[in-house]
Order: structure tokens, then sequence, then C-alpha cells
């Protein structure tokens, strides 16, 4: 295959890659738009938990299923074993959850574990090392939800965190406040506190 530009790109080969593994199950797969993208629902923590997500035909205006991928994800085999995954519920169209008909089908293409965070067995595993060969590199960079600019955790309110760098003293502020009339003095050492 030629070298792919784009993430979509080579999801979408993907997913042309993996029907053979569907049909052989004894089910097609049906157009989908597949993407990268942050999982919807709970917050930050399930955007660093959640690595795939499927979105019913119910969902999208021209009734066309909607897959994505994680940012979080960079492993070629991790990536198309949650592809597949993610393909069984739009093979059903998100009816089954992860109950018995979505638990058939999975089993059935090879996918082992518990149904709501499968992983693929032994010969998916195999097959899926032969599709990501054939895909070739997968054009991304892992992304980090929450990552600081330093990987530090980011500031959650409005007011700025500043402290004393001999004692430690903390206090908060706004850049307002910070612009116009500088930093806060620490009572402890009559200092100007820095941002923290």
């Amino acid at each position: 295959a030629p070298a792919h530009t784009t993430r979509e790109a080579w999801l979408a080969e993907a997913v042309d890659a993996l029907k053979p593994v569907f049909e052989a199950a004894g089910a097609t797969v049906p157009a989908v738009r597949v993407s990268v993208g942050w999982p919807g629902g709970k917050g930050r923590a399930q955007m660093n938990r959640v690595i795939g997500q499927c979105w019913s035909s119910a969902s999208s205006a021209d009734k066309v299923p909607q897959v994505f991928i994680s940012p979080t994800l960079d492993d070629p085999g991790v990536i198309l074993a949650t592809l597949a995954h993610e393909l069984v519920h739009a093979v059903d169209d998100c009816k089954s959850g992860h109950k018995a008909g979505f638990a058939r089908l999975a089993r059935g293409i090879g996918l082992t574990g518990k149904m709501t965070a499968t992983v693929a067995g032994d010969g998916l595993k195999a097959t899926l090392a032969e599709v990501a060969a054939f895909l070739g590199p997968y054009p991304h960079a892992r992304l980090t939800a929450g990552a600081g600019t330093k990987g530090e955790k980011s500031q959650t309110c409005r007011q700025l965190k500043v402290e004393c760098p001999k004692s430690g003293y903390i206090a908060r502020t706004t850049k307002r406040w910070l612009d116009e009339a500088g930093a806060p003095i620490c009572p402890c050492h009559r200092e100007p506190m820095i941002p923290a």
C-alpha cells in the first residue's frame, strides 16, 4: 500500500482490509466513517480510558455510523483491534451494546476478553499484524489528555497560583492583578511571590 499521509486514510483502508475477517464470520461491515477523536461522554477521565467509540446511524444526519479511534493510541496492532471492536458495533448499528449479538460476532472474528474491553486473540492478532504491515506506518503522534506544556496537570480555575520560593506559602490571584499591581508579598519573608 502507498504511504498514507493522514490517519483517516490509513483507518479507511484498514476498514476495507478487515472486511474479509467479518465475512468469514458471516457478517457484512456497513459503510462507516472512521476518524481519530476523543470519545464523547463523561469528561476527561473517559478521554484517557475509552480508546474507541461507535455512534449508530441514528446519531448521524446521513445515517452512516461513525467510528472514532482515540488519539491516545499509536500502536497499529492495538488500533486495529480497537477498530475491529468498533466495527462489530457498526455491524449491528449499536443495538446490542456489549451483550449477546455483539459478543457472538466479536468472538467470531477473534476478539477475546471482557466484551467491554476486548483484545485480539492469537489468530486475529496474526491477521492484524499482516494488515498493519500492508498498511505501513500509522501517521500519528500519541496525545495525552490533560497534559500541560510540561506534562503537568493543567490549571482548572481562573485564579493563578503564586508561591514564595523560600517558605512555600501559596496564594491565588488573577492575571489582571499580577499584570496591574504585581505579585503578592509573602507574609513570612516580605518578598514578592512568584507564579507556581
